[in-house]
């Protein structure tokens, strides 16, 4: 089965990493609490040996999983199989400290709230029925018989409840906490204007691209698109009517590019795409349908049609330089080269 069928697929690599370095924490909180009831309440010698080699073993799990880095790459199943070893150390604690009169029944709470916090609803379902099947084994399958299967089933639900109303509520608040960062995080690398990437959230994407492709040796380019009606529609028609413009602009670019192709505003006036699997040769291409589209959609303002343009600028990895910075710096020069020659110019770097 597809592991996104059952843990929450939303969890980025960082996130996981965090999760992990938080049920390390949980797992050592788990095992000093059964180790402080082993030295105050102080079972028989028997029931001692039992929890001793429990603590050895949950102990050298931890540190195996953690410290010793024994499974390597922090995942959705890594983190169940540390709820499930979880589970076992529990159900093995409470077999030998009073079954489900121990004191320390309330343990399986830990692992239910870690698992709504790391592994997702379903995941989370899974282990209640785990549990609840802990439950019947450590007791209640013996007592069945004796107390009628009406009243079994009341017991049994009455313990399960609280575990089960745990797991929804700490679901649910999870839930809610990940779609208020989810927007925190949108609202963050998105320009509010036009709904494109921001010049923060452009530079991260840009270059993590330009790496891949210079470590697996792909063609890059790069247009720098500005606007040559911006300023002049905003002196003659205000700025919401220039806002309208930066809208209109970007649906266009918008409609030329591959859904690949990443568009973002990179200042007032000014947009940078990257073209991931491009010659300047195709680049120039995608350009120029950048600008017939532009120059054929005039901007409808108070019953007129105001005729927009941009200036192009095209550098491509590797021809023109060896890191992005350079790249960026060369398709603003042509950007700016298309400016000198009239606007509404298409200018590749290096061509003339």
């Amino acid at each position: 089965m597809r592991s996104n069928l059952i843990f929450d697929p939303n969890l980025s690599a960082e996130e996981l990493r965090g999760f992990a370095r938080t049920v390390a924490e949980i797992e050592w909180l788990l095992l000093i609490l059964v180790l402080l009831y082993h030295s105050v309440l102080v079972p028989d010698k028997e029931n001692s040996a039992a929890l001793s080699t429990a603590m050895l073993f949950f102990a050298a799990f931890v540190l195996g999983f953690h410290y010793v880095n024994f499974y390597r790459k922090e995942t959705h199943w890594k983190l169940a199989i540390e709820t499930w070893v979880m589970i076992v150390f529990i159900t093995w604690v409470v077999m030998y400290t009073g079954g489900l009169d121990s004191p320390l029944l309330s343990l399986y709470l830990l692992v239910v709230i870690t698992s709504t916090l790391t592994l997702g609803k379903l995941a989370t379902l899974l282990q209640m029925v785990l549990i609840v099947s802990c439950y019947a084994w450590l007791g209640y399958y013996g007592r069945a018989y004796a107390m009628g299967f009406s009243f079994f089933a009341t017991t049994l639900t009455a313990q399960v409840v609280p575990l089960l109303l745990v797991a929804y509520i700490t679901t649910m608040l999870s839930a809610d906490i990940r779609r208020a960062l989810t927007q925190i995080k949108l609202l963050s690398e998105t320009d509010e204007l036009t709904g494109i990437f921001n010049k923060r959230a452009i530079d991260i994407v840009s270059e993590r691209i330009f790496k891949q492709a210079a470590r697996y040796d792909r063609r890059l380019s790069l247009l720098m698109i500005d606007s040559d009606s911006l300023k002049t529609i905003n002196d003659t028609y205000g700025h919401d009517a220039g806002n309208r413009l930066l809208k209109l602009t970007v649906q266009c670019i918008q409609s030329q590019l591959r859904e690949a192709d990443i568009v973002g505003r990179y200042g007032g006036d000014e947009f940078l795409v990257l073209l991931p699997e491009t010659r300047g040769s195709g680049a120039a291409g995608v350009a120029a349908r950048v600008r017939q589209s532009i120059a054929a959609t005039p901007l409808s303002i108070r019953d007129k049609t105001v005729q927009i343009t941009v200036s192009i600028g095209i550098a491509s990895y590797p021809e023109d330089g060896n890191d992005f910075e350079t790249i960026m710096k060369k398709a603003d020069q042509a950007m700016y080269a298309s400016k000198n020659k009239g606007k509404n110019q298409v200018t590749v770097y290096g061509s003339d």
